[in-house]
């Protein structure tokens, strides 16, 4: 039987003005385009959300128009804070505005600590009746978690039952959790959806990332999904191009932006300081293979 949250789930970029301040009024279209390429769900204050460069004043204000648009997409919420206290608390007024599932990185802690990371999930699980996304993505939270540790965090945690893998090679860490977990575990993976047709092998069961033509995942996953292997091996690699120069280390928000502006979707591509807008060659370029895929025809 399919997971109910399998398939796309469309990270959100958190629109602002050129002066930076937070432009409400661009969420509900963000989310909107979400819903008419067939994405399953959203994530809201991710990572591509520029939730670390957020007034705590502001989360709330962006998640309450996030779910005013959302009608039937599944809305995730990123609820990782530094402290156990604040994630709890974040958790918990996710779960009021009507979240269906928060999404939660392990807490920097400086040095591997396993037992502090159990417990961080734990009193999360604890305050929330909804699932939990464990977001494994080292790079961010400086934690790196073992196939073994997932395990065992699954075992201690019954709520936690869906999993954001983008420590990579992705693959093999599927196939290395599945090994452990069976199929106790949906797992998703991130980084761009530079590596979704092989997360999907291994039995991955969808996506949650930014890339900007989320209409493109959303048909790789379908066509997969269906049987049509073929067919979406053809699609994802004629777009991997793209995939590929979005996800550009230290400047894929600003890239993405950019693309999500040149939808018309909203007006600026700012990202907040001390990140920076791409250069004009890095645009030009992009502009270039978007006219020459023209991913808004797939399918």
């Amino acid at each position: 039987m399919k997971d109910p949250l399998g398939g796309m789930h469309w990270m959100l970029v958190t629109p602002f003005f050129e002066n930076e301040e937070l432009d409400l009024d661009s969420v509900g279209p963000v989310v909107e385009k979400a819903a008419s390429t067939g994405c399953t769900g959203v994530v809201v204050l991710g990572e591509m959300g520029e939730w670390r460069r957020l007034l705590d004043s502001e989360r709330p204000a962006v998640l309450e128009r996030v779910m005013e648009a959302a009608g039937n997409l599944k809305v995730t919420v990123g609820t990782t804070a530094a402290s156990t206290y604040v994630a709890v608390e974040r958790a918990k007024e996710a779960e009021r505005m009507g979240a269906a599932t928060v999404m939660v990185s392990p807490p920097p802690l400086g040095k591997p600590n396993p037992t502090a990371v159990t417990a961080f999930y734990q009193r999360i699980a604890d305050a929330i009746d909804i699932p939990l996304v464990v977001q494994d993505f080292p790079q961010a939270s400086g934690v790196h978690m073992s196939p073994q540790y997932v395990g065992e965090l699954a075992d201690a945690i019954p709520s936690f039952q869906y999993l954001k893998l983008e420590d990579p090679p992705t693959p093999n860490k599927i196939t290395s959790i599945r090994n452990i977990t069976g199929d106790r575990l949906g797992i998703f993976g991130g980084l761009g959806g530079v590596m979704l047709l092989d997360e999907l092998r291994r039995g991955g069961i969808g996506a949650m990332t930014g890339f900007a033509y989320p209409e493109v995942l959303v048909e790789v996953i379908k066509l997969y999904d269906t049987g049509n292997h073929q067919q979406a091996m053809d699609v994802f690699n004629k777009f991997l191009p793209l995939i590929l120069y979005e996800n550009q280390e230290g400047i894929n928000l600003s890239i993405r932006k950019e693309a999500v502006k040149h939808r018309g979707i909203i007006p600026s591509a700012k990202v907040r300081h001390p990140a920076g807008p791409i250069d004009q060659t890095t645009r030009d370029e992009l502009m270039q293979l978007i006219e020459e895929l023209r991913p808004w025809e797939v399918g």
